[in-house]
């Protein structure tokens, strides 16, 4: 392959874990009308767990460093463990337009982080990228309508920030880990953890199990479970093993997008002018914050050395 179609692999990648994200929404929303949001998020973790163990061997690693475990545990405290607790609370709190909206605050959040933590360049074109696709995001947001299903959106919508700090330490946790271990172990990883985590949380809910099957509610965590648990992030953690974690973030914005059109597709709801004019927006700076540039030291695997904040020492790769 090219060169430039080895980097339009992770790109086509990122751009398929956005979709499937995107579908999240309303696959939560559905789910969450049948079980309570603790036996959801449960049930996609454990759906993942019996897939992952079953594709263990095509992924299982080589060698496994004891000195990389602790920061395999950091990284499933912020996602799935605290990340899920933030986002199912918020959208029972908030719409799902709204949430989108906060979303477009991870690759500010990302880029700061890997800034700080990986030593990535931010260009100006990178930047400029960004505030294009924020702006387009933050403008999908703001078409949509409060309802009864938004109770309180400013405690939904705060929750779903506080989410998005939990998404960008995961991001960039995983970046370290990703030079040396296949993108579905770290996956598999998190939808063990999560399995485990969310286990009591689920026992302890005020309303773990109805008694009654519901197909669509069914259907949706099967959704969850498998294709966004393991498709989604599988397809993610690929993308940013292949580039740097700055522009794997940019993509972020893209899911507030794809929500629309799958709501138009499965809901029948229909684009106003200025949602056009938005998801242009958000295309055009995801497209504009890709420069290769910034990022031709970082796609080679290589990751700097991350300073301990408490001590200043080197931590070792």
């Amino acid at each position: 392959m090219t060169d430039r179609q080895l980097h339009l692999v992770p790109l086509m990648g990122l751009i398929m874990a956005m979709i499937l994200w995107a579908g999240s929404f309303i696959a939560l929303k559905i789910a969450f009308r049948s079980y309570d949001p603790m036996v959801v998020i449960f049930g996609r973790m454990f759906l993942a767990s019996i897939c992952f163990l079953c594709l263990y061997p095509l992924f299982r690693p080589k060698r496994l460093r004891l000195k990389d475990v602790k920061y395999m545990l950091v990284m499933t405290i912020f996602e799935p463990c605290l990340y899920f607790l933030c986002e199912a609370k918020a959208l029972t709190l908030t719409t799902a337009s709204q949430a989108g909206m906060i979303t477009a605050m991870l690759p500010l959040i990302v880029a700061l982080g890997a800034h700080l933590v990986l030593k990535e360049h931010l260009s100006g074109r990178t930047l400029t990228g960004f505030f294009v696709a924020v702006c387009g995001a933050c403008l999908l947001g703001a078409m949509g309508e409060s309802s009864l299903q938004a109770p309180h959106p400013f405690l939904g919508n705060t929750l779903e920030f506080a989410a998005m700090v939990c998404a960008a330490a995961y991001t960039i946790i995983l970046k370290r880990l990703s030079s040396r271990y296949n993108p579905f172990f770290l996956t598999a990883i998190q939808a063990f953890a999560g399995s485990i985590f969310y286990l009591p949380l689920m026992c302890l809910s005020p309303t773990p199990f109805t008694g009654q099957f519901h197909p669509a509610g069914f259907l949706s965590i099967v959704y969850l479970g498998v294709c966004v648990t393991i498709g989604a992030y599988g397809l993610f953690n690929y993308g940013v093993s292949r580039i740097p974690a700055s522009q794997a973030g940019a993509f972020v914005n893209l899911i507030p997008v794809f929500t629309l059109i799958l709501s138009w597709i499965v809901l029948g709801e229909s684009f106003g002018p200025l949602q056009y004019v938005a998801s242009a927006l958000v295309f055009a700076g995801v497209f504009l914050s890709q420069d290769r540039r910034s990022g031709s030291g970082c796609t080679t695997g290589k990751i700097p050395e991350v300073q301990h904040p408490g001590d200043g020492r080197a931590l070792p790769h």
